[in-house]
């Protein structure tokens, strides 16, 4: 009797793996993800901009918390990004002001990221605190929802909000 109820508790339990594996896996199935890369961040500090990418800032117009550029064959659907129309004249203030904002206030850098999609297809691009992190869900027909970063300890205190001196006071929203 022993070896039968053994027997059974590993078939039940075999069942339960599968199903909460089975569960993860299309949980996880639309989602995109993030990787850092030099030539990004390179490609940022130099103020290359991407003719084949729409940009979008989160945070402060002056000293916004990222940069996203999306491949124009995507579509974001989120107002929790604001499109701007690139210059080189507003790429090289936003960046050179991201970079003196991250240093002073959190002393971190600013980090390049590629974005890709939920098939491992780059899509485009971020730039931020190398603290932060993005989520990324890919609907049908092109289209991702793309969320910006958490409003964590080195965001509060690089947007002024935590208190500690030396940082930037103003919103610039």
């Amino acid at each position: 009797m022993y070896k039968y109820s053994k027997l059974v508790f590993c078939i039940i339990t075999l069942v339960a793996l599968f199903s909460v594996a089975g569960c993860t896996s299309s949980f996880f199935k639309n989602w995109g993800r993030i990787e850092p890369d030099a030539n990004v961040t390179d490609s940022f500090n130099k103020f290359q901009i991407n003719a084949n990418f729409n940009y979008y800032i989160t945070g402060s117009d002056v000293y916004p918390t990222s940069i996203l550029g999306l491949n124009k064959a995507y579509t974001l659907e989120t107002d929790l990004w604001k499109q701007i129309d690139m210059t080189p004249e507003l790429f090289s203030e936003l960046v050179t002001n991201m970079r003196t904002q991250s240093i002073q206030c959190c002393s971190q850098t600013m980090h390049g990221f590629y974005i890709f999609d939920d098939k491992d297809n780059k899509i485009g691009v971020w730039y931020s605190l190398i603290s932060g992190s993005i989520f990324i869900q890919m609907k049908e027909d092109r289209k991702v929802i793309i969320f910006p970063p958490r409003d964590d300890d080195s965001y509060r205190s690089y947007e002024g909000k935590s208190g500690r001196s030396g940082c930037f006071t103003g919103s610039g929203r």
